[in-house]
C-alpha cells in the first residue's frame, strides 16, 4: 500500500520535531512549558500543528487509496501531505518565518483533505 510509505516518512519527520522540542528545552533548561521561549515556543507549535493534522489525513489517504485502487492517485496525495507538512514544519520553527513557505504547507495540506474527503464522498453516493 502506497499509504505505508507517505506513513513511514511523516513518521520519522515527527520524531525529528519531537527531538527538536526535546533538544531546545535541554538547551535553555525548560523542563515544563515553554517559559515564555519563542524557540520553544515555535518547536511546540510545528511539533503540536503537526501531530494535528497528519494522522486524520494520512486515514483519508489510506480511504482513497482503498476505494480508488489508484497507485498514482495515492502517491499524489500523500506527497502533497510530506511536502506540505514540511513545509509549515520548516516555515513556522524560523524565526523570522518565511511565511509563505507556511502558507504554502497549509494550501497543500487542506487541498490533500478536501480532495480525499470530495472523493470519498462521490464514491460513498
Amino acid at each position: 500500500m502506497v499509504v505505508y510509505i507517505y506513513a513511514s516518512l511523516l513518521g520519522f519527520l515527527y520524531v525529528f520535531l519531537s527531538f527538536r522540542v526535546i533538544f531546545r528545552r535541554k538547551k535553555l533548561r525548560v523542563a515544563l512549558g515553554d517559559n515564555n521561549n519563542i524557540d520553544i515556543q515555535r518547536a511546540i507549535r510545528a511539533h503540536g500543528n503537526f501531530a494535528e493534522y497528519v494522522p486524520f489525513t494520512l486515514l483519508l489517504i489510506y480511504l482513497v487509496e482503498t476505494a480508488y485502487q489508484s497507485l498514482l492517485l495515492a502517491h499524489g496525495l500523500g506527497l502533497a501531505l510530506f511536502i506540505g507538512r514540511s513545509l509549515h514544519a520548516l516555515s513556522i520553527s524560523r524565526q523570522p518565518e518565511p511565511l509563505i513557505l507556511r502558507q504554502i504547507g497549509m494550501a497543500l495540506t487542506f487541498s490533500v483533505i478536501l480532495t480525499s474527503s470530495g472523493l470519498l464522498l462521490a464514491n460513498a453516493l
